[in-house]
């Protein structure tokens, strides 16, 4: 295991690398300061999806979602709670699914919410519907490949 992680900053789409021992520090990107491994849910673009998801060495969990969604708002607050469980050793995201329509094409998503995990740039599973942060902790511990 290398010593060194490759993350895509999710507010500028700068990639960084951050030495493994200082992920429990709160690193921050090299070019806009933005967190990337606090254990916050960052809203990002399709275009800093596909970057991150063939860059990150850590593995990610996003969240496709829509302003819409009743499911999907009532959600939220468990997705948050369990990307604080699981940081820095899993990512946590959400893409608007209105909002960027070639991301629900791209990963042929029917049904929100749905949950995809990516390790390794691939997807590794998919998850759908509102879960509590119980179960979607459970889904990344056992799908992750990382001691979570």
């Amino acid at each position: 295991m290398s010593d060194v992680v490759k993350l895509v900053c999710h507010t500028c789409g700068a990639a960084n690398r951050v030495p493994r021992a200082k992920l429990g520090s709160g690193p921050k990107c090299g070019v806009c300061g933005g967190k990337l491994a606090d254990g916050k849910v960052r809203e990002m673009d399709f275009a800093i999806l596909q970057k991150s998801q063939r860059t990150d060495d850590l593995p990610l969990l996003v969240d496709f979602w829509a302003p819409w969604c009743g499911p999907c708002r009532m959600m939220a607050p468990e997705f948050a709670k369990a990307a604080n469980s699981v940081s820095p050793q899993v990512r946590f995201a959400k893409i608007d699914t209105e909002a960027h329509p070639k991301a629900s094409a791209a990963f042929g998503i029917r049904g929100i919410p749905l949950l995809i995990l990516f390790r390794g740039g691939r997807e590794v599973a998919r998850l759908a519907g509102a879960r509590p942060a119980s179960d979607i902790e459970a889904f990344v511990r056992s799908h992750a490949g990382t001691a979570v």
